[in-house]
């Protein structure tokens, strides 16, 4: 009888990626270069440099919470595969493997996983970075498969990590195990591959949701426009849609009506730090209001204890709905009641960036340009072939802050 593992990394041996996979990946490798290049300005930098190189790279990709999404398994799978494969010398197709088993997992492990406060990125990411790491090393199918199962001890992370270093961090954690399990893979270690099952059971996931027909990543990945918690992706769209000519002293209240399963990782209503305000409703209106387009400005220490914040946060009421099984269920219904007795009032089902919103190339070329600063043209220009060069420059070389993206807060200082 095969084993789950066995099945996964025989789908990854034979697999012919198709001209959209390829584009697939191509975006991945541009959008995680591009927010790892504006991570290494931040703080966690020193604290990511005692991890190995996977590791590394992927707590810089996560820490601005900038990275793209599979919203089918609620995992960020670009930000975990793609610096897997980068460090061990990997290309695209590698990527593909590495993204198609982390999103089939994430779909078995299901929204209960994640809704249950499991962190569905580190806890899907190890394994699958441990399948990309080995597929990048020319291991067989049985060597795919041992990689996978020497990566489930560490298959684990937590939501409560959210608004700390521990959440990027962790992600590192899963990338930087991934590439030692296809490692000790290469070199002859024994698993038991049933491993992969048993962890997916104690998991409470359902094996039979692995379905490796189809796209190389089902269901394509969503691109964040916004440098937060893609929960806010959508409520930034909307509250964008009815400021224009309104100052914040205009607004009375805001009410946003959502399902409750769309609130998850929204465990902030009263944000006292940058990484805070990246998983609040209540905050990511106030920026929006104030700030119109957030940006990396918007999410600073100092950006979240503005006075004219924290007043309109306070403004802010969110009011769940039944139910919601994915961070975008059902739709998005905000109402802001001004001052002088009027209302406007929108509704949204996807943002910008969804898989069925892809970003235009214009749109990438402007994220880079927010991201990279003067070293946005080197990233549009390069390869797979030489994306590791540039992300070892770069890391080396803590290249100068990213831009204030257009419309951030003049009060807000730049990211630090």
């Amino acid at each position: 009888m095969t084993s789950l593992a066995m099945d996964l990394a025989r789908w990854a041996v034979d697999l012919q990626p198709t001209t959209e996979d390829l584009a697939l990946a191509d975006r991945s490798l541009l959008d995680t270069v591009a927010v790892t290049v504006a991570g290494t300005g931040h703080p966690i930098a020193e604290l990511a440099a005692q991890l190995p190189e996977a590791g590394r790279w992927a707590v810089l990709g996560h820490v601005l919470d900038f990275d793209d999404l599979h919203m089918g398994s609620t995992t960020h799978v670009s930000v975990v595969c793609v610096p897997t494969v980068l460090s061990v010398g990997g290309g695209a197709r590698d990527f593909l493997v590495a993204a198609g088993v982390m999103s089939r997992l994430g779909r078995a492990l299901g929204w209960s996983h994640y809704s249950s406060g499991w962190h569905a990125t580190c806890t899907a990411g190890a394994p699958a970075a441990a399948a990309g790491a080995a597929s990048a090393l020319g291991l067989d199918a049985d060597g795919v498969a041992r990689a996978m199962a020497l990566a489930v001890p560490a298959a684990g992370g937590v939501q409560r990590a959210f608004g700390t270093s521990a959440k990027s961090l962790q992600v590192g954690f899963a990338a930087d195990a991934g590439v030692r399990a296809a490692r000790l893979a290469a070199a002859g270690a024994t698993a038991d591959l049933t491993a992969l099952e048993q962890w997916l059971d104690l998991l409470r996931g359902d094996p039979s949701l692995v379905d490796t027909s189809g796209a190389a990543v089902p269901g394509g990945l969503a691109i964040k426009v916004h440098p937060c918690c893609y929960a806010l992706q959508r409520p930034i769209s909307a509250v964008r849609e009815l400021r224009a000519g309104l100052a914040a002293d205009d607004v009375e209240r805001v009410v946003l009506r959502t399902p409750a399963g769309t609130l998850q990782p929204l465990i902030h209503a009263r944000p006292a730090t940058g990484l805070e305000g990246k998983f609040s409703l209540e905050y990511s209106v106030a920026a929006t209001v104030l700030d119109d387009r957030p940006g990396f400005a918007s999410f600073t220490d100092e950006a979240v204890r503005r006075p004219e914040a924290q007043a309109l946060v306070e403004r802010v009421r969110v009011e769940p709905t039944e139910g919601g099984d994915w961070l975008l269920a059902g739709v998005l219904d905000v109402e802001v009641a001004l001052r002088d007795g009027s209302v406007r009032s929108t509704t949204l089902d996807l943002p910008p960036g969804s898989p069925t919103r892809p970003p235009t190339a214009a749109d990438m070329a402007a994220k880079v340009a927010d991201c990279a600063g003067e070293r946005a043209g080197r990233l549009l220009a390069m390869t797979w072939d030489d994306a590791a060069d540039v992300v070892r420059e770069v890391v080396a070389g803590r290249p100068p802050a990213a831009p204030v993206p257009a419309g951030a807060a003049a009060q807000a200082s730049p990211q630090p």
